[in-house]
């Protein structure tokens, strides 16, 4: 009766773990219903409506060079994080007061850990 328990655990854990983690596939469905509009990816993308979202896990805000931020984007001095880009992906005037977004955030915390596990693979 004890190993039953033990692999319905088990499995429940790996299932935890994975979704803390993110599901890729999933976040790049969420990018294309709620960013691609506005921000491009990939290796000939550029600023257009929104800046560029190549490499932004670690980046500073507002230091692409071919997009124009708001100065409170500019002089935030936020560095995207998971952590950051989540608070802002949930709220940007929160994070970043004044900002030029003009998007409500998600309020749906598996959606954003989706696409943040996507953009992690965006270079």
């Amino acid at each position: 009766m004890r190993f039953p328990f033990l692999a319905l655990l088990a499995g429940i854990a790996i299932q935890t773990s994975a979704h803390a983690a993110g599901d890729i596939e999933t976040g790049r469905a969420v990018f294309d219903r709620k960013c691609a509009s506005c921000h491009k990816i990939g290796p000939a993308a550029r600023g257009t409506f929104g800046p560029h979202l190549n490499g932004i896990v670690g980046r500073p805000a507002g230091t692409t060079s071919d997009y124009r931020y708001s100065d409170a984007m500019k002089t935030s001095k936020v560095v995207w994080t998971p952590e950051t880009l989540r608070a802002f992906i949930h709220a940007p005037n929160k994070v970043v007061p004044g900002n030029k977004m003009r998007f409500w955030g998600i309020g749906d915390d598996s959606e954003i850990t989706d696409l943040l596990a996507f953009l992690q693979t965006v270079r």
